[in-house]
Formats: C-alpha cells, sequence, structure tokens
C-alpha cells in the first residue's frame, strides 16, 4: 500500500464531505422533494456544463474506454470521438422544452414528466421497474471501475478499496443530495480536466515522444494504427451502432435528462452547451489517446482495463500519481451519485408516494426514507459488484442500451408530437426493452449491428402503430408539492 498516493486521494474525500456539508447548509426554503432531487432547480451554466458531462462521462470513460483503446488501438480513440455532440444533443433536444414542461408541472423525477404527458399509471410502473434494473448494471460498474483503481493505483485489495469507495459515494450522496451532487460534479470536472492533461503528458514522454510511441504500437501490430483496429472490429456497422448507443441514444438516459430540469435559465443551457462540449473533446481525445499510446509503455498487460491506473504509478511521480487518481475516481463518483439519486427518486417519489400520496406533507418522514434508501442502495451495490468481469466496458454498454431502449421514443415524441399517447409510449417501451434484452443476452447482432439499431427502430414502428389504438392525453393539472 503506497502511503504517498493515498495521501492525496484521503484529502480529495475529505474535501468532497467538505462539499456536501457546505450543499446542506445551501438548500433553500420550499418543497424537500424538489430540493433534494433536483437543487432547487438553481444551477448555473458552468455548473451544468459539468454535472452533465460528468454524469456522462464514467468509469467506461475512465477505465473501460481507455482499455478498450489499448486492446484495439489508435481506431478505438477515433470510434471515442462519436461522442463529442452528446451534450449539446442532450441540452439542445431535451433543454429549454423539457425543462419548461416541468416547472409547468412541479416535475421532480423523470416519471413525473412522463405522467403529466401521458395519464398513465402503467406507463410509470414499466419505466420505474426498468430504470431500476438498468441502474443496477450501470452503477455496479462505476462500483467495479472505483475499486479497481484503489487496486491498482494504491495498491488497496479489491475488496477493500470497495468498500471505502462505496461507502464514501453512498454516505455524502444520500447526506447531501442533488446539490452536493452537482457541487461535487463541478469540481471532479476540473479535477479530471487537469488529470486528463497531466497523463497524456506524462505517457507521451516516457513513450520518448508522440512519432516513438507510434512507431512502437507499429512494431507491436500494425493493425493498432488502423482505423479497424486488430482483427477489423471497428467495421462500418460498429461504428454506425456506436454512433446511436453512445451520442443520439443518450438523449434517453434518464440521469442524464433530469439534469435537463434542473437549471435555472436559458443563459445557463447556451453556455452548458459550448462547456459542455469542450470538455467531452478534451476528456475523451485525452483518456482514450492515453490509453492507446499507453501500450508503447506497457506493451504486456493482460486485463485492458487496468492500463490506466498501472499507467499512473508507472509514469508519475507517487505523489502526482496521487493526485491523478482523483481524476478518474472523480469520473465514477459524478456519475453514481447521478445514478443513485435517480434511483432513490424512482422508489420514493414514482412508486411510493404514488401508493401513499397523504406521506407527500410528511417532510420529515422523506427526509429520513430519501437518505435510508439512497444509502441502502449504495451498500445493495457493493455486493453486485464483489465479483467483477475483465473489461467492465461491455457491461456499462449494455446498460445504457437497456435505458436507451425504453425511455428515448416516449421522450423525444411525447415533447415534440402532440397526438403521441400512452397506448403508443407503452407499446414502444415494451417492445424496445423486451426487444434488447433479448438480442443482447442471447448475444445476436442483426447484420453486424449491437442490439440498440433493432431494438430502437422496432421500437419506434411499436410507437407509432400503437398509437393508433390509443387516445390523445387530456392536459393533467400540475401536482401540488
Amino acid at each position: 500500500m503506497n502511503s504517498e498516493i493515498i495521501l492525496p486521494l484521503l484529502i480529495y474525500l475529505v474535501l468532497i464531505a467538505a462539499l456536501s456539508v457546505f450543499a446542506v447548509r445551501k438548500r433553500r426554503e420550499g418543497s424537500f422533494l424538489t430540493e433534494y432531487f433536483l437543487g432547487s432547480r438553481s444551477m448555473g451554466g458552468f455548473v451544468l456544463a459539468m454535472t452533465i458531462t460528468t454524469t456522462y462521462i464514467s468509469a467506461s470513460s475512465f477505465i473501460g474506454g481507455p482499455g478498450a483503446a489499448y486492446k484495439y488501438g489508435l481506431g478505438w480513440v477515433l470510434l471515442a470521438m462519436v461522442q463529442v455532440p452528446a451534450v449539446w444533443l442532450s441540452l439542445g433536444v431535451l433543454g429549454k422544452k423539457f425543462a419548461i414542461l416541468a416547472r409547468q408541472h412541479n416535475a421532480v423525477t423523470l416519471n413525473d414528466m412522463l405522467y403529466a404527458r401521458y395519464r398513465s399509471p402503467l406507463l410509470i410502473w414499466l419505466a420505474s421497474l426498468s430504470l431500476l434494473i438498468a441502474f443496477i448494471g450501470a452503477m455496479t460498474v462505476q462500483f467495479i471501475g472505483g475499486a479497481r483503481l484503489l487496486e491498482t493505483a494504491a495498491g488497496i485489495p479489491y475488496d477493500t478499496g470497495l468498500l471505502i469507495f462505496g461507502g464514501t459515494i453512498a454516505l455524502y450522496t444520500a447526506f447531501g443530495g442533488f446539490r452536493a451532487s452537482v457541487l461535487n460534479d463541478a469540481m471532479q470536472g476540473v479535477v479530471m480536466l487537469i488529470g486528463t492533461f497531466l497523463l497524456l503528458f506524462a505517457v507521451i514522454h516516457q513513450a520518448g515522444g508522440l512519432s516513438t510511441a507510434i512507431q512502437k504500437l507499429h512494431d507491436i501490430d500494425p493493425a493498432l494504427l488502423s482505423p479497424q483496429g486488430p482483427g477489423e472490429v471497428i467495421t462500418p456497422t460498429f461504428l454506425s451502432s456506436f454512433i446511436v448507443l453512445v451520442c443520439f441514444g443518450v438523449i434517453g438516459l434518464p440521469h442524464t435528462a433530469v439534469r435537463c430540469i434542473s437549471y435555472r435559465d436559458s443563459k445557463a443551457v447556451h453556455r452548458a452547451i459550448i462547456l459542455g462540449t469542450i470538455v467531452v473533446v478534451v476528456l475523451m481525445l485525452g483518456m482514450h489517446l492515453a490509453g492507446a499510446l499507453g501500450r508503447a509503455v506497457l506493451p504486456n498487460l493482460t486485463v485492458p482495463d487496468s492500463v490506466i491506473p498501472t499507467l499512473m504509478i508507472t509514469v508519475l511521480p507517487p505523489l502526482a500519481a496521487g493526485l491523478f487518481l482523483a481524476a478518474p475516481m472523480a469520473a465514477i463518483m459524478s456519475t453514481i451519485n447521478a445514478q443513485l439519486l435517480q434511483a432513490s427518486a424512482t422508489l420514493i417519489k414514482d412508486l411510493y408516494l404514488r401508493v401513499a400520496p397523504h406521506q407527500m406533507e410528511n417532510e420529515a418522514r422523506l427526509r429520513l426514507l430519501s437518505g435510508t434508501i439512497t444509502f441502502a442502495l449504495g451498500l445493495l451495490l457493493l455486493i453486485a459488484a464483489w465479483n467483477p468481469p475483465d473489461m467492465i466496458i461491455w457491461l456499462n454498454l449494455l446498460a445504457f442500451g437497456g435505458l436507451e431502449a425504453v425511455f428515448l421514443w416516449p421522450l423525444v415524441l411525447g415533447l415534440y408530437w402532440e397526438r403521441a399517447n400512452a397506448a403508443g409510449a407503452i407499446t414502444g417501451m415494451v417492445v424496445g426493452g423486451g426487444c434488447y434484452a433479448f438480442l443482447a443476452s442471447l448475444k445476436l447482432q442483426i447484420l453486424g449491428f449491437h442490439p440498440i439499431v433493432p431494438s430502437l427502430l422496432l421500437s419506434l414502428l411499436a410507437f407509432l402503430v400503437g398509437n393508433l389504438f390509443g387516445r390523445a392525453p387530456q392536459p393533467v393539472d400540475a401536482p401540488q408539492h
């Protein structure tokens, strides 16, 4: 166990705790639910850019993505850059219209929005169940990434690292709520940017310069420099599938969408689109390039996901490695706290209060229940992450795809198509989610496409057909919280 690496990390965790305490003291008067799960809709442009970016960029981007770039070379670096428009798409498609409707209906969760639009309790139950199942996989990936990071870089045993990491996340998210989450996201975004620059520079220096690193990759395998990668993994169908899965489909991710209803004003959206896109470019290019070039420094790794933490302790002095350890840790933490809050909101706001609406005014009970459920979910995820796979990127993409297959069309068509109704939305959800689960579980790729492509196409078709058999929803009065 390397104390020089661990010390900066401990300081970082203390800083996170301090921000959570600050967030609690800054809580505004009014509805507890709106404050705890949305931070009273008070985010400015910089915070919005950082929280939506760091929520999207996760263990997959700092651990799994660079691991894939290590294995498949520079072609994967190019592939990763298709994610650049993700923030622009999320805020551009959902942003203003989504936030206006959320304020109109006093919506706290994504399912509040869906109910206000479609007036269907069945749809809410289906959406809640789908969200919770997918989030189990998505959050488990983040816990694995955090523990593996501590194991490789700091010499902490995987099980111990999992307990430290998971316990910290569960505590500060349960205690601080949404406001603590986004404040930490803003700080973590800055840490991620600094860490990315630091590591990429050190990797290139260690390899003897960029041209030398490229030559070493060519000597290992010339295919590492080709767009297709070794074994021609990155085919045109794979590329198109990846664009759908990690760029266009991001619009349908619930934990990203909820950020689009929690900002202060339209000026914040405009700033966030510009800043967020710049941050995505820097982080995606920097981290994936570090992973690919890292093979010139560490050519014989057997577990690709270990490339970033191993590079940290190889190319950086111990103190600098400890400082950089906070960067991927920040990416993982910011994603988990967003998903934990969304899962907690689903259980409390969308399910519990739907069957027990009389508890809406019992703020003390809601406060206790919110914190308890958020913490309990974190502990359950520790158990789920106890036996990790070698490459987490595939598990992460699997969970992302499931969320997109269920939520993308009900969200987008609900916002932009007045005739969309509950029958269409439910049919689209069931067909999209069912098709994705079937294809993904059997590892079937129709014509070489990832399951997300046929699932979204069939979901759209099912939505349009199902819509023929339903009635247009009547306007719903805004719920009183």
